[in-house]
């Protein structure tokens, strides 16, 4: 079974964006690009680059990790302001809004449902896995379905913003396992947890 995995960039508060929602790596963001963050994403990660950074880079790597990308309307609307409607064409993209209508692309799947409902449909097909690119209300939506967490951790702090769950969602801690890690020389840490597997005790009586 594909795994839903929430591949995201997050500060060391815990933010995934700051207070407007704005892209935080745009040109009027916060967020740092090292050289040596930017090298690691294109070699492990080059299908998570979008379209126009792809062909900037020469990054031409199809990836091993993700042949789908989900992402909320917010998350999504970042590339169409900046005039991009469907920012990972080398991705199958779904964009989960009740609001758009239509989907401004037709390579992009609108889902307009339930979301949880089309990740586990999704789950359930051949393919690699699926990543989850944002935003956090949408991550919030999903929270019980993501299988796998890789936080690219910031060596940054901005204090307020959106928390890597949205400002709404619930108390439901879980627990997760370091799987693996790297910490690269200007700071910055990929982390990568998988979901943590209940374990029941079972007392046999004499």
């Amino acid at each position: 079974m594909r795994k839903l995995v929430y591949f995201i960039a997050a500060t060391l508060d815990g933010f995934i964006a700051g207070p407007d929602g704005s892209d935080p790596s745009g040109p009027d963001g916060f967020w740092p690009i090292p050289e040596d963050y930017l090298e690691h994403l294109i070699a492990e990660y080059p299908e998570t680059l979008p379209g126009p950074a792809r062909a900037a880079l020469g990054v031409t790597a199809e990836g091993t990790r993700f042949d789908t990308v989900v992402e909320g309307r917010r998350s999504y609307e970042i590339g169409l302001d900046a005039g991009l409607t469907d920012a990972y064409p080398h991705l199958r993209h779904l964009v989960v809004s009740r609001t758009l209508g239509e989907s401004p692309d037709p390579a992009v799947e609108l889902v307009a449902g339930d979301p949880v409902a089309r990740v586990r449909e999704l789950k359930q097909e051949d393919g690699k896995d699926i990543w989850l690119v944002g935003g956090g209300e949408l991550a919030a939506s999903l929270y019980g379905e993501i299988d796998t967490l890789i936080l690219k951790l910031s060596p940054t702090t901005i204090g307020a913003g959106i928390p890597l769950f949205g400002r709404k969602a619930v108390f439901e801690p879980a627990a997760w396992t370091l799987t693996d890690h790297t910490v690269l020389a200007s700071g910055t840490a990929y982390l990568t947890y998988e979901r943590a597997t209940a374990t029941v005790a079972v007392t046999v009586a004499d």
